[in-house]
């Protein structure tokens, strides 16, 4: 029996894991690096060890560190969560060792199925469909004849995939043999950074397939059942951003034959506790196989409410020794759910990691809505980690009913201080093509939000937004007046200019101009008139309800001092996250024409070019690491490299000057 759960792992699996552990009456340890002292999930364990450091590495990558927690404060039970060591069969073996329950499957499991290769090799005796592929060690320079000839024999297009990791890490599409070399070696790069060994191996690509994937359960008494499918196509970046179960393009019989074959799989490997079998499945309904994730995957919680099941109090029965119960054999479907991975990143950009702090952060609640979240107001977001904040999820009785409850959801959420993907996902929710249950891993190709299709636009509501920005702003400014503080900011008594208040939107600028008058409100933005009614009907430094054209809207406003001026409208018709602009900024800021900005914290990997050079236009200069992610910085132009004063090693701050391409002098006649 299980008495003290230690979790080896940060964020919203380690609270989730501790919710379900203190409800089965287990005590709980939670560890921690420096960068997470004050992170939600610390505070919701019984005792919490730190591991000095910040990176990985030093963290929750160190075993010794982990087993040396468990010792001290004597626990009798690991859960890995998932990532980290959660698929590292040494350390699996190691808890054995120290008389510690592994809440996971055996070593020997997660040493067959960590060896994607080998996994592969395994499913094909168990008659599994797999694809065709060849594998490339971590170990010297590659043999480019060897590579080319591979290359050739899986044919193109391919995909380069780590062997020993996942979550899109160290993985490449490769479309022509002239990219296969450097593809290859990236890859390498990436999948050691991540996950302490650079094995990767050619894989033929399926263009465009759905992402499916059978969770399965297996008891140490011999019985692996699953538990019906997930859809996991829409990704960014081979990671996963929106799931759901069941599948919308999985019929009954589909679903026999993948449930078949993800529990041949299981059998195979004689899988205990909780895991995820991945498929590929082709427009035609043809299925290959991936991998097997030998732990919880982090889309989860769509499977437990369909079915009604607690895969974390699963887990930790099984590791007890108990055997499946009747409610697992017997589990049915029951209505749809949806899953999103909130994220910190900025998606026009092209999914940069953003990091900061969470000035507020709360999803509404209502029926239907799970949230599982890592995060709390106040909360600092580094660059050290992956970037997800939390999962929002919905159930409801049909597909349209989940997704226009989460939809709902999210835009109604507040989430201040940090950049998110959260339009991405309200849009994705409301396109045609989702509804439609059109989904595959080319999705977000068709509906490219990089290119602009899905930017934010200066719509109708966001012009109000900027508006309730400006009242609310000199309702602040009049509450500190010591004189006549009861006349709003503006007011004239014959004609004027009005007040001016400038706001920063993305790449866009909204200048609302106000003034009271005998005659009311009078607002424009950017010279143009919201509505032809406005009323102010009440107001406060928080708070504005303003009626446009008939129509009683209510705002709440958050504004923060600091590094300029921010301030967060959240209203029934969206959020907008405006910076004021300072009507006489300083010049000391400004920074030379051609300067290239890093676009987030983290270390410089590579510097690929010299100053003095001639560069081109999308040259690569400089290679960042942040967040266990490889970010290549080219040139913005084509001209001389001026400027070059980071170096590989060096520790670099969003908006650091990284380089200046200087344009050459245009020639005199």
């Amino acid at each position: 029996m299980i008495t003290k759960l230690l979790v080896a792992n940060r964020g919203e699996i380690a609270a989730r894991v501790f919710r379900t552990a203190r409800s089965l009456g287990i005590a709980t340890v939670a560890v921690y690096s420096d960068a997470d002292a004050d992170s939600p999930f610390v505070a919701l364990a019984d005792e919490a060890v730190r591991l000095p450091g910040v990176s990985p590495a030093d963290t929750y990558l160190r075993a010794d560190a982990v087993l040396a927690a468990a010792g001290a404060t004597g626990a009798d039970a690991v859960h890995p969560g998932y990532g980290f060591l959660s698929e590292n069969a040494g350390f699996a073996r190691s808890c054995a060792h120290a008389g510690l329950t592994f809440v996971g499957p055996s070593p020997e499991a997660i040493a067959a199925m960590g060896d994607k290769v080998a996994a592969k090799a395994l499913m094909d005796a168990a008659g599994v469909p797999v694809l065709p592929g060849a594998v490339f060690d971590p170990d010297g320079e590659l043999d480019v004849a060897e590579l080319a000839a591979a290359g050739a024999e899986v044919g193109f297009p391919l995909l380069v995939k780590a062997a020993f990791g996942g979550g899109g890490r160290g993985m490449r599409v490769v479309h022509s043999g002239a990219e296969l070399a450097d593809a290859v070696d990236s890859a390498r790069r990436e999948a050691a950074s991540a996950f302490g060994d650079g094995t990767v191996f050619l894989e033929r690509y399926v263009a465009d397939p759905r992402h499916v994937e059978v969770q399965i359960l297996g008891d140490s008494h011999g019985a692996v059942v699953h538990l019906f499918e997930r859809e996991c196509s829409i990704q960014r970046r081979y990671q996963k951003i929106v799931e759901e179960a069941p599948s919308p393009a999985v019929d009954e019989a589909l679903r026999a034959s993948l449930g078949d074959a993800a529990v041949a799989a299981g059998k195979a490997i004689g899988y205990t506790g909780a895991g995820t079998v991945e498929f590929v499945l082709t427009a035609a309904g043809e299925f290959f196989f991936l991998e097997v994730n030998t732990r919880l995957q982090v889309e989860h919680p769509v499977t437990e409410l369909i079915t009604g099941l607690d895969l974390v109090e699963l887990q930790l029965r099984i590791a007890e020794g108990e055997a499946l119960p009747p409610e697992v054999l017997g589990a049915r479907i029951g209505g749809h759910a949806i899953e999103v991975r909130l994220y910190a990143e900025d998606v026009p950009a092209g999914y940069l990691p953003a990091t900061g702090t969470l000035h507020d952060f709360a999803v509404p609640p209502g029926p239907g809505i799970r949230v599982d979240a890592g995060v709390a107001p106040g909360s600092v977001v580094g660059p050290h980690y992956d970037p997800m904040l939390a999962k929002v999820i919905a159930h409801g009785r049909t597909r349209a009913d989940a997704a226009r409850r989460l939809a709902r959801a999210l835009a109604g959420a507040r989430i201040h201080g940090v950049t998110t993907n959260r339009d991405l996902l309200v849009t994705i929710l409301r396109e045609p093509d989702f509804l439609a249950g059109r989904t595959d891993t080319g999705y977000l190709t068709r509906h490219d939000p990089v290119s602009g299709e899905w930017s934010p636009e200066t719509t109708r509501h966001s012009r109000v937004r900027a508006v309730a920005a400006a009242l609310a702003g000199q309702a602040a400014s009049r509450a500190a007046a010591t004189v006549l503080p009861g006349v709003p900011s503006g007011w004239r008594n014959v004609g004027g200019a009005g007040q001016r208040v400038r706001y920063a939107e993305g790449e866009q600028t909204l200048e609302v101009v106000y003034r009271f008058g005998r005659d009311g409100l009078r607002v424009t933005v950017d010279g143009e008139p919201v509505g032809e009614s406005v009323r102010l009907l009440a107001t406060s430094p928080d708070s504005v309800t303003l009626e446009v054209d008939g129509v009683r809207r209510a705002y709440a406003v958050h504004r923060v001092d600091g590094a300029g001026v921010w301030v967060y409208v959240d209203g029934p018709d969206g959020s907008s996250a405006l910076r004021e602009v300072p009507r006489f900024p300083d010049p000391t800021e400004a920074v030379a024409a051609g300067s290239l900005l890093a676009p987030m914290p983290g270390s410089v990997l590579r510097v690929l070019a010299e100053a003095g050079a001639e560069v081109t236009a999308g040259q690569p200069l400089v290679v960042l690491e942040a967040m266990k992610m490889e970010h290549t910085i080219a040139a913005p132009r084509t001209g001389t490299l001026t400027e070059l004063p980071v170096r590989a090693g060096a520790q670099v701050d969003t908006g650091q000057v990284l380089a200046v391409v200087t344009e050459p002098e245009p020639e005199q006649h």
